[in-house]
């Protein structure tokens, strides 16, 4: 994948694949937003947040795209930092031909449509260039701006899966959304 920007977001942030040499702006990202995450993810261990862990990770993100399997990105501001996440996880083609849609987004820049803007432009790099025929998101049943970001871009609500995620330490139930993406 191109290390270029993928995408411009508006006038400051652009959309681009993860690539090695990330680790440390992801690192201090991930450091900067640790609380706003918490409620969010799984239980993280301190070594997550280093430089090295998230350079191994950025390794693994652009061996898993060069592999098909999934294609993680970052949301990165003007000044060269991580202002958030969007990633296409468990790409499944074969009769499927689907894939797990997660993103986050730094709490510095929340509701400036950074989610929405990411979650339109990778659906339709979903279609267009992936070949997908579906997404799939999950999202805690409390997490009211996410599930707004997936009804704005043509995700419908699909099920309640119970016990989905182990999230925060605990397994908690999701709601799962799809956008069917047509082809």
């Amino acid at each position: 994948m191109s290390s270029r920007p993928l995408f411009s977001l508006d006038s400051e942030h652009a959309l681009r694949p993860v690539r090695l040499g990330d680790g440390a702006a992801l690192a201090r990202a991930y450091t900067a937003n640790r609380e706003h995450l918490e409620p969010w993810e799984p239980v993280r261990s301190d070594e997550f947040f280093t430089e090295a862990w998230q350079e191994q990770h950025a390794r693994q993100c652009v061996d898993d795209a060069d592999a098909g399997r999934s294609l993680r990105f970052v949301i990165v501001s003007d000044d060269g930092e991580v202002r958030g996440r969007i990633n296409l996880n468990n790409i499944v083609r074969g009769a499927f031909w689907s894939a797990d849609l997660g993103y986050w987004i730094d709490r510095s820049r929340l509701r400036r449509g950074l989610a929405s803007h990411a979650v339109d432009r990778i659906a339709a790099y979903a279609r267009d260039e992936v070949k997908l025929h579906r997404l799939q998101a999950a999202t805690l049943l409390h997490n009211l701006g996410s599930q707004r970001v997936l009804s704005e871009n043509g995700f419908e609500r699909i099920g309640l899966a119970p016990g989905y995620l182990k999230i925060a330490g605990e397994w908690q139930d999701h709601l799962l959304f799809q956008r069917l993406l047509g082809g």
